[in-house]
């Protein structure tokens, strides 16, 4: 799990040769804490097949702006640098592993 700034956005995110997974959330968030584990989880499962990043839309204004994040949690899923799907709002493990898989 990589914790994406404005600054290291297009590094860890756009540049990745990996699919990447990257989840829009905020501490304030319960929802999000409640994503959170499963988020964890799909990192370590996926971890030779995707890369997964979480942006705090607190202190990453900029990028969550840019892409449209107007509720969290949001998932993006980026191909190649670009968006290739998202997920809104709080998903079931199933749901997200199908999410995931649909974009590897």
């Amino acid at each position: 799990m990589i914790n994406v700034t404005d600054e290291s956005f297009k590094k860890e995110v756009l540049d990745s040769a990996l699919p990447v997974l990257v989840d829009f959330w905020a501490p304030w968030c319960n929802p999000c804490k409640m994503i959170a584990p499963l988020v964890d989880q799909a990192a370590k499962d996926y971890a030779k097949k995707i890369k997964v990043c979480k942006v705090n839309i607190d202190e990453s204004s900029k990028i969550a702006s840019h892409y449209g994040i107007m509720s969290i949690p949001t998932l993006m899923f980026f191909k190649q640098g670009k968006v290739s799907g998202q997920v809104v709002g709080s998903v079931s493990k199933t749901d997200l592993k199908k999410a995931i898989e649909g974009h590897l």
